[in-house]
């Protein structure tokens, strides 16, 4: 029999092992900006082309390296960390597996400079494909500058596997970001194309936040807190009113290594229970720092994963850090107990349950029918005054119901010969009668299809106008943000926002698409933003059809909203004037008929 097992070629070994570590631009700027902060920088200077795809370029005014030492940091599993198996459990510093460099060489064209302090003259590398072209003496600043050029230039197939420019340049972001963070002591910048994204200065952790993440972040961040003999927890969070729909800006670090952690992210969201809305994530930037023998950092190869010994412990000490820190800042409610909890549950106002009970314990107590006070006592819940509830405007124009397609939607004909019959149950559905039985619309699913289709419709035939503002308005973004919105300014035009580049990370808002939602356009344009960007990272759509989902879910009319039997008749029939009336753009049904036949069999 013939021998069919062989060793693979070194080069095909070095980009497999590459696909490990460099899966995209943003994994080679990790772990250069890593080695920079290993050499003990105090300056690090980013440098990005055509989102890493053409250029990235890392220069540190670190402790440089020896030719020796140059040479052997591009061979595979060479290091200066680990001599033993017991070292990888007293780790304190980042690369320290010596694949880094040895991958990144392996699938793309590499030029360092470095020089140490003790030495007049550096080094000069060239590699391309693990292969060293170029060695020889160079003139250059103490510390070492490393350019990786053409990244995946060998390897055709994974670089069409990459993302688009704004895509990839926001994952270079999150990583910078996340250095950044956690060694506030050292400057930092970013520049992309030629323009700067970022420069930060060394300073304290909340300066170095408001840095990255802007002004608006000083009136909101609440100081966490607490020691223990083994843990030492210490950052900041965000108060709720200013949490977000996305998880974005949430980090946490473990001895200053960035790591992901859905359990310690459920306990920072238990401890906001009751604070946040639906969906709703907030800020925190939290530091734990332990004894590295407590925890595994070699569980993953980008080593943003962890195992810790106590887990348990560690969940209860977070989640305690942070009620703590949120009752100290009077962020968390507080019981009164000068007053009733069981009848006074609005802080101090009489609620609706307070005058149901009034009204219940001073009815007649004659011994005779009380069909009358019952009926007051459903009045209490079920008929809002006209002072309580806001109504909507719904200042879109709906389609006519005269366009409502023939067939493809279950429930049409019901509703052609329908009673006129309808009314709003809790403020969140609308109620119909029709041949069949009886029709249930949720009216946000169903504003959200209607909007939904209008946009779409203006995204792709641009007939879209914005309804100018007698004050346009100003917004600061966040760098990554600004290039988002940079790159796809034509399509937010084309749903009805006049806007144009207002300075260096400013956009201005000269006109707003008219909606009815209750919003400023500062709001409906930040969650617009907000909402395309979960989009992005959960789903895979094209520009047109993540803005119109984006912008038909921030804009539709919300459960809780009361709505007058006009507005609910013009929701019905634009949602049976839409080509696909039965569900919203993520697949959520829109309405449901309640047939007869079950109605009757509830009652046998």
């Amino acid at each position: 029999m013939i021998d069919i097992i062989h060793l693979l070629p070194e080069s095909i070994a070095n980009q497999i092992a590459a696909g490990e570590v460099v899966q995209r631009p943003a994994s080679a700027v990790k772990e250069l900006m890593e080695n920079a902060i290993d050499a003990k920088s105090n300056s690090i200077k980013v440098y990005i082309k055509d989102s890493g795809k053409a250029l990235i370029q890392v220069i540190d005014d670190g402790a440089g390296m020896s030719e020796t030492d140059a040479r052997m940091s591009f061979e595979r599993h060479a290091t200066s960390k680990i001599e033993k198996a017991e070292d990888l459990f007293s780790i304190d510093t980042f690369g320290f597996r010596g694949e880094a460099l040895a991958s990144i060489a392996a699938v793309s064209q590499v030029e360092m400079k470095t020089r140490t302090a003790d030495h007049e003259i550096g080094l000069l590398l060239c590699i391309e494909g693990s292969e060293i072209k170029k060695s020889e003496p160079v003139n250059c600043p103490a510390g070492t500058s490393i350019s990786v050029k053409n990244l995946f230039y060998n390897i055709p197939a994974r670089r069409n596997f990459l993302k688009s420019n704004s895509v990839e340049f926001k994952h270079i972001v999150d990583e910078f970001l996340r250095v950044a963070l956690a060694y506030k002591d050292i400057s930092f910048e970013l520049f992309h194309n030629g323009e700067v994204v970022y420069q930060v200065k060394p300073g304290k952790l909340a300066q170095r936040i408001v840095q990255l993440f802007g002004k608006s972040y000083e009136q909101q961040l609440v100081a966490v807190a607490e020691e223990t003999s083994d843990l030492k927890i210490f950052g900041y969070i965000g108060k709720p009113e200013h949490a977000k729909k996305t998880r974005g800006e949430q980090f946490f670090f473990v001895n200053s290594r960035f790591i992901k952690s859905s359990y310690l992210n459920h306990a920072v969201q238990s401890s906001y229970e009751d604070l946040l809305a639906d969906g709703s994530f907030p800020f925190f930037c939290l530091f734990l720092e332990m004894d590295p023998k407590r925890i595994d950092i070699n569980v993953h190869p980008t080593k943003t994963e962890v195992k810790f010994d106590d887990e348990r412990t560690i969940y209860g000490l977070v989640k305690a850090a942070i009620r703590q820190s949120l009752g100290l800042f009077h962020v968390a409610p507080s019981l009164d107990f000068a007053s009733n909890v069981n009848f006074n549950l609005g802080g101090g106002q009489s609620t609706k349950k307070e005058d149901a009970y009034t009204k219940f314990k001073d009815f007649p107590k004659e011994n005779k029918s009380n069909i009358d006070q019952w009926e007051k006592l459903y009045e209490v819940y079920n008929t809002p005054s006209e002072k309580e509830q806001p109504k909507a405007d719904l200042t879109l124009t709906f389609s006519s119901a005269a366009n409502r397609p023939d067939d493809g939607s279950k429930g049409v004909e019901d509703y052609r010969d329908a009673s006129k019959s309808i009314f709003q149950v809790h403020k969140r559905y609308i109620f119909s009668a029709v041949k069949s039985g009886v029709m249930v619309v949720d009216q946000e699913l169903a504003h959200e299809r209607i909007l939904y289709e209008r946009f779409l419709d203006h995204l792709n035939h641009g007939n879209s106008n914005a309804q100018k503002l007698l004050f346009p308005v100003s917004i600061s973004l966040s760098p990554s943000d600004f290039s988002l919105v940079s790159e796809i300014i034509d399509e937010i035009s084309r749903l009805g926002f006049s806007l144009e580049i207002f300075g260096t990370n400013t956009i201005k808002i000269d006109g707003a698409p008219s909606v009815s939602v209750k919003t400023t356009e500062k709001e409906l344009f930040e969650g617009l933003l907000e909402q395309f960007k979960q989009n992005r990272s959960e789903l895979s759509l094209s520009v047109n059809e993540n803005l119109a989902r984006a912008m038909a879910k921030r804009a539709s009319i919300k459960r809780g909203q009361f709505l007058e039997v006009e507005e609910m008749s013009s929701i019905i029939d634009s949602l049976f004037g839409c080509s696909i009336p039965n569900y919203t753009p993520s697949g959520s049904s829109t309405f449901y008929i309640l047939n007869l036949g079950s109605i009757e069999e509830s009652f046998k």
